[in-house]
């Protein structure tokens, strides 16, 4: 088995457990879902970001770095953690933030500020448009301090990032061993691309057979399958993997994105409540609640047709549920 790992900090409460969701596998006659319990990788520190800053935080920390950059949506679950992180490390922690219309202290937000991360807000048209001189400008600024920082990408997903969830794959492999199943597929939502890029690299490094599949929540299948592409492509040349990335399986849904990033539809709000009084799994509307909806409508109008096992990774987010409340009708 494949166990040259980098180095890497804990921070994660892993191995998570792999549990079946049997009334749900029930109710829809389907494949057996088994659900990969990421959302108990920490209580605040929870879910899929945890475990790619468990390697970025080691390498950052290698370089000296007193500080860590990084950016995202207003309720980012990435930027939480990374905030979370840095005040348990005793680091400083600069968020470049989405300004979006309504900047009430909710959910991850509020998290944000709670941990007293320094929050650098911008409107999304100046974010996107300029989002590497923001960084370079920040990293200049603490540097006049004395400061050295490292900057991190959307997600944390990058080439150092995704050994996160190569490692995960290592965990699934002895949660196949223990439940004595051997799962076609791997399924997880995709938003930043470094769960999916892991997972895809994990399970070809350690000749796990399930394929990966990541149901995009925001932009489409190419642009996805091209970014764990390079996530891929820099994982390899940084640590000299000798991987072809042709030969990794990468595949992509985006059926299920809706009108956009964080941007929920009637029939996912009512199915992520049904599925909390099913089975009592929490979902959100912007990660995991769209890729399970796709995944468990995908089931149901025959794409799986045949499949005995699928494991679907769920990736935490309850913290950007709360802003959604009154997207909800509770009778």
């Amino acid at each position: 088995m494949f166990d040259q790992f980098p180095e890497k900090i804990n921070l994660a409460n892993t191995p998570t457990p792999l549990v079946f969701l049997e009334k749900l596998s029930k109710k829809i006659g389907g494949p057996n879902i088994w659900l990969k319990r990421d959302d108990f990788t920490g209580s605040f520190l929870t879910g899929n970001k945890v475990r790619k800053l468990e390697y970025i935080v080691a390498r950052a920390l290698k370089e000296g770095a007193g500080a860590l950059i990084t950016c995202g949506g207003i309720q980012s679950n990435h930027c939480r953690a990374t905030a979370l992180v840095c005040a348990q490390l005793g680091l400083e922690a600069h968020l470049v933030l989405r300004k979006e219309n309504s900047l009430e202290i909710d959910g991850n937000y509020f998290l944000d500020n709670l941990a007293g991360a320094k929050i650098h807000l911008y409107s999304p048209q100046e974010y996107f448009s300029n989002l590497e001189n923001i960084f370079v400008e920040i990293k200049n600024t603490l540097k006049t301090q004395g400061k050295h920082s490292y900057s991190i990408p959307t997600g944390a997903s990058d080439g150092v990032g995704i050994w996160g969830y190569v490692e995960c794959v290592k965990e699934l492999k002895a949660d196949f061993e223990l439940h004595g199943i051997n799962p076609e597929y791997i399924v997880c939502a995709t938003g930043s691309g470094g769960t999916q890029s892991g997972l895809s690299l994990g399970s070809h490094l350690l000749g796990v057979e399930a394929q990966t599949i990541g149901y995009a929540v925001c932009d489409d299948a190419n642009y996805f399958n091209k970014k764990a592409q390079k996530d891929i492509e820099q994982c390899n040349a940084l640590y000299d993997l000798g991987v072809s990335v042709n030969t990794v399986t990468i595949k992509t849904i985006d059926d299920y994105i809706g009108a956009g990033y964080a941007k929920g539809y009637p029939e996912l709000y009512t199915f992520i409540k049904e599925i909390c009084r099913l089975e009592g799994i929490v979902l959100d509307p912007v990660y995991t609640g769209k890729a399970f909806y796709g995944l468990v409508n995908d089931i149901n109008s025959g794409r799986y047709q045949g499949v005995k096992d699928i494991v679907f990774i769920h990736t935490g987010g309850v913290y950007g549920l709360f802003p959604f409340r009154n997207d909800f009708h509770f009778v």
